[in-house]
């Protein structure tokens, strides 16, 4: 769901010969059950793991608790945590030159080629949606609400009836600040986290 957050945190060197491996473990861990990670190369490993941690730091993180207690009031239920991932990526990808030096489409470019390059390596999920996030360019369109809003409809469709994802963007347009806020709040710290 965050894809854009778990790409940019895969590595700041794109250059690094394990970086490629880091970016596409990232990408696919969730479509990797458990312990089928041994199936991947160690690098792909890293990435799959790295993705994890980042998911329970996030889930445990009182400032995200806070999102998702919102969220919840809002009628999302238990999807209230995928739910503040997309919002997250919207505020990434928004202030994306706040936290890369590489313009939002320039990464989101660099990144489906090198991953179209690995993808004999994705799941049978991942190999289903990926064409339809390059085609679609889901990463550059996290930057509009609109975009978000197409995603959390998509999302719906996969998900239990009555998840109310179909109507977060109403939800994120009417608490942009405080949703923003948390993102502010929160996503210094992930960063921080990752680089240990």
């Amino acid at each position: 769901m965050n894809f854009l957050a778990h790409l940019l945190l895969a590595g700041p060197d794109a250059t690094a010969p394990p970086y490629a491996g880091h970016l596409l473990g990232q990408f696919i861990a969730d479509s990797v059950p458990g312990r089928q990670l041994e199936r991947y190369p160690a690098e792909v490993q890293v990435g799959i793991r790295a993705h994890r941690a980042i998911d329970t730091f996030t889930d445990q993180h009182p400032v995200v608790r806070r999102s998702t207690a919102r969220l919840r009031a809002a009628g999302t239920g238990k999807y209230a945590g995928v739910v503040a991932d997309v919002f997250y990526d919207h505020f990434l990808a928004a202030n994306f030159s706040e936290f890369s030096t590489e313009s939002l489409p320039a990464f989101t470019q660099r990144v489906y080629s090198v991953l179209a390059g690995r993808a004999a390596e994705f799941p049978a999920p991942v190999q289903r949606f990926f064409p339809y996030l390059v085609q679609q360019n889901w990463l550059l369109g996290y930057a509009e609400i609109a975009g978000i809003e197409r995603a959390l409809q998509g999302l719906s469709r996969r998900a239990s009836p009555g998840s109310g994802m179909e109507m977060a963007g109403a939800e994120l347009r009417h608490n942009y600040a405080a949703y923003e806020a948390d993102f502010r709040a929160f996503f210094p710290e992930l960063q921080a986290f990752t680089e240990q």
